[in-house]
């Protein structure tokens, strides 16, 4: 099964970048890591969709059977590059695919406005957003980005309900598909 985690914090040394790190390599999930990749400014021209950087995006997208979304929340909302990297992604990227969202909060506002934009995009490409989401608050990370705990156990709740939910989904298509 090849699970994807999008780290959305262009910060190299942001929380949230932490936290994907520590997710992709305690659960063996692939990581697009949106500050190591930087991309241009969507703008709707097909040029820009064949450069490398967005090629990467679109193929670990394309390639992954379900995917986490992770971000920081600015501005009462997601981060301006995830919201990018998911505008070169039209429904037939993740359409039917199994999305968890993670909000790595800083501020004081608990990141729930980030989660429900990330839902809102999602929803709008057709992608099966899991109802279970998570806050990560500071509190929970260590300096070397290690997540204590209570932040282990939800993280771990997560990705299991993402592996069965995805085994789950990929079976019942796969019925579908034969039953036509």
């Amino acid at each position: 099964m090849n699970l994807l985690i999008i780290n959305g914090n262009p910060r190299k040394s942001g929380r949230t970048t932490k936290v994907a790190k520590y997710i992709s390599k305690n659960h063996d999930l692939n990581l697009l890591d949106l500050s190591e990749l930087i991309l241009p400014i969507f703008n709707g021209e097909e040029e820009v969709r064949t450069r490398k950087e967005v090629q990467t995006v679109l193929n670990a997208i394309e390639e992954a059977d379900a995917i986490i979304l992770s971000t920081p929340e600015y501005h009462g909302s997601m981060s301006g590059a995830l919201k990018n990297a998911l505008d070169f992604i039209d429904k037939s990227y993740i359409i039917n695919k199994p999305v968890a969202l993670i909000s790595v909060c800083g501020g004081g506002k608990g990141g729930v406005n980030a989660l429900n934009s990330l839902r809102f995009v999602a929803r709008a490409l057709y992608a099966n957003v899991l109802s279970k989401q998570l806050v990560i608050n500071p509190d929970d990370i260590t300096e070397q980005g290690e997540l204590l705990e209570s932040a282990r156990i939800d993280v771990d709740q997560l990705v299991n309900e993402l592996r069965l939910y995805t085994s789950l989904s990929k079976q019942l298509f796969l019925e579908e598909s034969i039953e036509v």
